[in-house]
Protein backbone atom coordinates (compact mmCIF):
# COMPACT_ATOMS: atom_id res chain seq x y z
CA UNK A 1 0.00 0.00 0.00
CA UNK A 2 2.82 2.47 0.59
CA UNK A 3 4.28 1.88 -2.24
CA UNK A 4 0.93 2.21 -4.60
CA UNK A 5 0.76 5.90 -2.41
CA UNK A 6 4.20 6.98 -3.82
CA UNK A 7 3.64 5.58 -7.56
CA UNK A 8 0.39 7.44 -7.78
CA UNK A 9 2.23 10.54 -6.06
CA UNK A 10 0.96 13.18 -8.90
CA UNK A 11 0.50 10.69 -11.55
CA UNK A 12 -0.34 12.26 -14.85
CA UNK A 13 -3.61 12.00 -15.90
CA UNK A 14 -2.38 10.77 -19.36
CA UNK A 15 -0.66 8.02 -17.57
CA UNK A 16 -3.52 6.99 -15.16
CA UNK A 17 -6.08 6.54 -17.88
CA UNK A 18 -8.75 8.95 -17.98
CA UNK A 19 -11.44 6.30 -17.52
CA UNK A 20 -9.79 3.61 -15.65
CA UNK A 21 -10.36 3.61 -11.96
CA UNK A 22 -7.16 1.35 -11.54
CA UNK A 23 -4.41 3.86 -11.51
CA UNK A 24 -1.78 1.63 -11.03
CA UNK A 25 -3.07 -1.04 -13.32
CA UNK A 26 -2.87 1.51 -15.60
CA UNK A 27 0.50 2.92 -15.04
CA UNK A 28 1.54 -0.75 -15.09
CA UNK A 29 0.46 -1.49 -18.43
CA UNK A 30 1.42 1.89 -19.86
CA UNK A 31 5.24 1.12 -18.26
CA UNK A 32 4.81 -2.51 -19.76
CA UNK A 33 4.70 -1.45 -23.21
CA UNK A 34 8.78 0.60 -23.14
CA UNK A 35 9.56 -2.05 -20.20
CA UNK A 36 10.52 -5.91 -21.09
CA UNK A 37 9.97 -6.66 -17.11
CA UNK A 38 6.90 -5.04 -16.30
CA UNK A 39 5.05 -6.57 -19.51
CA UNK A 40 5.76 -9.55 -18.16
CA UNK A 41 4.53 -8.87 -14.89
CA UNK A 42 1.33 -7.65 -16.82
CA UNK A 43 0.88 -11.18 -18.11
CA UNK A 44 1.48 -12.54 -15.00
CA UNK A 45 -1.61 -10.24 -13.38
CA UNK A 46 -3.99 -10.90 -16.56
CA UNK A 47 -3.17 -14.64 -15.65
CA UNK A 48 -4.10 -14.34 -11.91
CA UNK A 49 -7.30 -11.97 -12.61
CA UNK A 50 -8.67 -14.70 -15.08
CA UNK A 51 -7.94 -17.36 -12.11
CA UNK A 52 -9.66 -15.74 -9.49
CA UNK A 53 -12.97 -14.50 -11.88
CA UNK A 54 -13.28 -18.49 -13.18
CA UNK A 55 -13.10 -19.46 -9.26
CA UNK A 56 -16.02 -16.71 -8.51
CA UNK A 57 -17.87 -18.04 -11.22
CA UNK A 58 -17.47 -21.67 -10.57
CA UNK A 59 -20.52 -23.28 -8.51
CA UNK A 60 -20.10 -24.40 -5.15
CA UNK A 61 -16.39 -23.75 -4.70
CA UNK A 62 -15.77 -26.46 -7.49
CA UNK A 63 -12.45 -25.96 -9.45
CA UNK A 64 -12.29 -25.24 -12.66
CA UNK A 65 -10.53 -27.57 -15.28
CA UNK A 66 -6.93 -26.84 -16.12
CA UNK A 67 -6.24 -26.02 -19.62
CA UNK A 68 -3.89 -27.99 -21.73
CA UNK A 69 -0.26 -27.95 -20.94
CA UNK A 70 -1.18 -26.27 -17.86
CA UNK A 71 1.70 -26.35 -15.00
CA UNK A 72 -0.31 -25.02 -12.37
CA UNK A 73 -1.96 -27.93 -10.27
CA UNK A 74 -5.07 -25.62 -8.58
CA UNK A 75 -5.79 -21.92 -8.82
CA UNK A 76 -4.07 -20.29 -6.46
CA UNK A 77 -6.01 -18.40 -3.53
CA UNK A 78 -6.14 -14.72 -3.11
CA UNK A 79 -7.46 -12.70 0.03
CA UNK A 80 -9.13 -9.10 -0.92
CA UNK A 81 -6.11 -7.55 0.57
CA UNK A 82 -3.69 -9.37 -2.12
CA UNK A 83 -6.25 -8.52 -4.94
CA UNK A 84 -6.27 -5.13 -4.22
CA UNK A 85 -2.60 -4.77 -4.18
CA UNK A 86 -2.16 -7.10 -6.81
CA UNK A 87 0.17 -5.47 -9.49
CA UNK A 88 2.44 -4.24 -6.64
CA UNK A 89 2.53 -7.67 -5.04
CA UNK A 90 2.92 -9.52 -8.06
CA UNK A 91 6.09 -7.41 -9.15
CA UNK A 92 7.55 -8.23 -5.48
CA UNK A 93 6.91 -11.74 -5.76
CA UNK A 94 8.65 -12.04 -9.31
CA UNK A 95 11.55 -9.86 -7.51
CA UNK A 96 11.22 -7.09 -10.18
CA UNK A 97 9.65 -4.27 -8.18
CA UNK A 98 12.82 -2.49 -8.03
CA UNK A 99 13.80 -2.70 -11.17
CA UNK A 100 10.39 -1.20 -12.38
CA UNK A 101 10.57 1.35 -10.22
CA UNK A 102 14.04 2.08 -11.12
CA UNK A 103 12.56 2.47 -14.84
CA UNK A 104 9.79 4.48 -13.75
CA UNK A 105 12.00 6.85 -12.47
CA UNK A 106 14.50 7.12 -14.99
CA UNK A 107 11.70 7.92 -17.60
CA UNK A 108 9.79 9.75 -14.76
CA UNK A 109 8.74 13.02 -17.17
CA UNK A 110 6.77 10.39 -18.85
CA UNK A 111 4.25 9.68 -16.54
CA UNK A 112 4.25 11.97 -13.92
CA UNK A 113 4.40 16.09 -12.59
CA UNK A 114 7.49 18.18 -11.76
CA UNK A 115 6.66 17.75 -7.83
CA UNK A 116 6.11 14.46 -8.16
CA UNK A 117 8.06 12.00 -5.56
CA UNK A 118 9.68 10.02 -8.04
CA UNK A 119 10.27 12.70 -10.01
CA UNK A 120 12.34 14.17 -7.20
CA UNK A 121 16.34 13.59 -7.91
CA UNK A 122 16.68 12.24 -4.74
CA UNK A 123 13.93 10.74 -2.96
CA UNK A 124 12.95 8.50 -6.53
CA UNK A 125 16.09 6.79 -6.60
CA UNK A 126 16.21 6.46 -2.71
CA UNK A 127 12.46 4.55 -3.12
CA UNK A 128 13.93 2.25 -6.14
CA UNK A 129 16.53 0.94 -3.85
CA UNK A 130 14.88 0.87 -0.38
CA UNK A 131 13.07 -1.89 -2.75
CA UNK A 132 16.24 -3.66 -3.22
CA UNK A 133 15.79 -5.28 -0.13
CA UNK A 134 12.31 -6.54 -0.21
CA UNK A 135 12.91 -7.97 -3.88
CA UNK A 136 15.29 -10.14 -2.81
CA UNK A 137 13.19 -12.01 -0.06
CA UNK A 138 11.20 -15.28 -0.94
CA UNK A 139 7.82 -15.11 -0.08
CA UNK A 140 6.37 -19.04 0.53
CA UNK A 141 5.27 -18.54 3.79
CA UNK A 142 2.56 -16.55 5.00
CA UNK A 143 2.90 -15.06 8.38
CA UNK A 144 0.49 -15.75 10.67
CA UNK A 145 -0.33 -14.49 14.02
CA UNK A 146 1.68 -17.16 16.07
CA UNK A 147 4.63 -15.93 14.01
CA UNK A 148 5.49 -12.46 15.75
CA UNK A 149 7.30 -13.91 18.37
CA UNK A 150 9.71 -17.18 17.08
CA UNK A 151 11.96 -17.85 20.37
CA UNK A 152 10.93 -20.02 23.13
CA UNK A 153 7.76 -19.55 25.06
CA UNK A 154 7.31 -18.50 28.62
CA UNK A 155 6.59 -22.08 30.04
CA UNK A 156 9.58 -23.39 27.97
CA UNK A 157 11.57 -20.66 29.92
CA UNK A 158 10.45 -21.43 33.40
CA UNK A 159 11.12 -24.78 32.88
CA UNK A 160 14.91 -23.99 31.87
CA UNK A 161 14.68 -21.46 34.80
CA UNK A 162 13.78 -24.31 37.12
CA UNK A 163 16.13 -27.05 35.81
CA UNK A 164 19.10 -24.77 35.83
CA UNK A 165 18.51 -23.76 39.69
CA UNK A 166 17.82 -27.43 40.48
CA UNK A 167 21.58 -28.95 38.70
CA UNK A 168 23.14 -25.46 40.01
CA UNK A 169 25.75 -26.43 42.44
CA UNK A 170 26.03 -24.69 45.82
CA UNK A 171 29.19 -24.22 46.30
CA UNK A 172 29.67 -22.56 42.92
CA UNK A 173 31.49 -19.18 43.44
CA UNK A 174 29.66 -17.89 40.20
CA UNK A 175 26.38 -18.84 40.67
CA UNK A 176 23.71 -16.67 39.81
CA UNK A 177 20.54 -15.46 42.35
CA UNK A 178 17.54 -16.65 40.95
CA UNK A 179 15.46 -13.40 40.06
CA UNK A 180 16.68 -11.87 43.61
CA UNK A 181 13.77 -13.62 46.05
CA UNK A 182 13.75 -12.53 49.73
CA UNK A 183 13.08 -15.51 51.57
CA UNK A 184 10.81 -14.52 54.62
CA UNK A 185 11.71 -15.69 58.46
CA UNK A 186 8.24 -16.20 58.89
CA UNK A 187 6.19 -19.37 58.24
CA UNK A 188 4.18 -18.79 55.59
CA UNK A 189 0.94 -20.68 54.43
CA UNK A 190 1.10 -22.94 51.42
CA UNK A 191 -1.05 -20.71 49.57
CA UNK A 192 0.67 -17.60 50.12
CA UNK A 193 4.05 -19.87 48.82
CA UNK A 194 1.96 -20.94 45.40
CA UNK A 195 0.85 -17.14 44.87
CA UNK A 196 4.80 -15.95 45.22
CA UNK A 197 5.64 -18.65 42.73
CA UNK A 198 2.69 -18.05 40.23
CA UNK A 199 3.58 -14.17 40.42
CA UNK A 200 7.87 -15.23 39.70
CA UNK A 201 6.28 -17.12 36.47
CA UNK A 202 3.93 -14.19 35.57
CA UNK A 203 7.24 -11.75 35.68
CA UNK A 204 9.07 -14.11 33.85
CA UNK A 205 6.55 -14.58 31.34
CA UNK A 206 6.69 -10.67 30.54
CA UNK A 207 9.72 -11.29 28.78
CA UNK A 208 8.34 -13.58 26.22
CA UNK A 209 4.91 -14.78 24.82
CA UNK A 210 3.84 -16.25 21.70
CA UNK A 211 1.41 -13.32 21.12
CA UNK A 212 2.63 -10.15 22.39
CA UNK A 213 6.18 -8.90 21.53
CA UNK A 214 8.73 -7.14 24.44
CA UNK A 215 9.09 -3.81 22.99
CA UNK A 216 10.81 -2.07 26.02
CA UNK A 217 11.31 -3.13 29.65
CA UNK A 218 12.62 -1.12 32.22
CA UNK A 219 13.27 -1.81 36.31
CA UNK A 220 12.92 0.71 39.43
CA UNK A 221 10.55 2.59 37.53
CA UNK A 222 8.67 5.11 39.88
CA UNK A 223 4.92 4.91 40.79
CA UNK A 224 2.80 6.76 42.88
CA UNK A 225 -0.68 4.92 43.93
CA UNK A 226 -2.02 7.94 45.86
CA UNK A 227 -1.58 10.85 46.69
CA UNK A 228 -0.51 10.40 50.67
CA UNK A 229 1.84 7.42 49.68
CA UNK A 230 5.12 6.91 49.36
CA UNK A 231 6.21 6.19 45.48
CA UNK A 232 6.62 2.23 44.79
CA UNK A 233 9.58 0.86 42.27
CA UNK A 234 8.54 -1.69 39.72
CA UNK A 235 9.04 -3.21 36.19
CA UNK A 236 7.86 -0.78 33.44
CA UNK A 237 7.18 -3.00 29.96
CA UNK A 238 6.13 -2.21 26.88
CA UNK A 239 4.52 -5.17 24.82
CA UNK A 240 3.26 -5.17 21.23
CA UNK A 241 0.88 -7.63 19.65
CA UNK A 242 -1.29 -7.78 16.54
CA UNK A 243 -3.41 -4.84 16.79
CA UNK A 244 -2.52 -3.18 19.89
CA UNK A 245 -0.08 -1.81 22.30
CA UNK A 246 0.08 -2.72 25.93
CA UNK A 247 2.03 -0.85 29.35
CA UNK A 248 2.34 -2.85 32.09
CA UNK A 249 3.40 -2.12 35.57
CA UNK A 250 4.76 -4.49 38.28
CA UNK A 251 5.59 -3.66 41.68
CA UNK A 252 9.10 -5.20 42.84
CA UNK A 253 7.45 -6.89 45.74
CA UNK A 254 5.71 -8.86 43.50
CA UNK A 255 8.38 -9.73 40.86
CA UNK A 256 10.54 -10.94 44.10
CA UNK A 257 7.14 -13.06 45.64
CA UNK A 258 6.73 -11.14 48.57
CA UNK A 259 4.70 -8.84 49.36
CA UNK A 260 5.44 -8.29 52.92
CA UNK A 261 3.14 -6.24 55.37
CA UNK A 262 2.13 -3.64 52.57
CA UNK A 263 -1.53 -3.85 50.91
Amino acid sequence: GVVEACLLHMLKRRAAGFLRTDKVAALFTKVGKTCAIAGEVCKKVQELQQQVESRKNQPNGQEPLKRQGSTTSKTPVLTPQAIKHIWVRTALIEKVLDKIVQYIVDNCSKYYEKEALLADPVCGPILASLLVGPCALEYTKLKTADHYWTDPSADELVQRHRIHGAHGRQDSPCKRPALGIRKRHSSGSTSEDRFAASAREYVESLHQNSRTHLLYGKNNVLVQPKDDLEAIPGYLSLHQSADSLTLKWTPNQLMNGTLGDSE
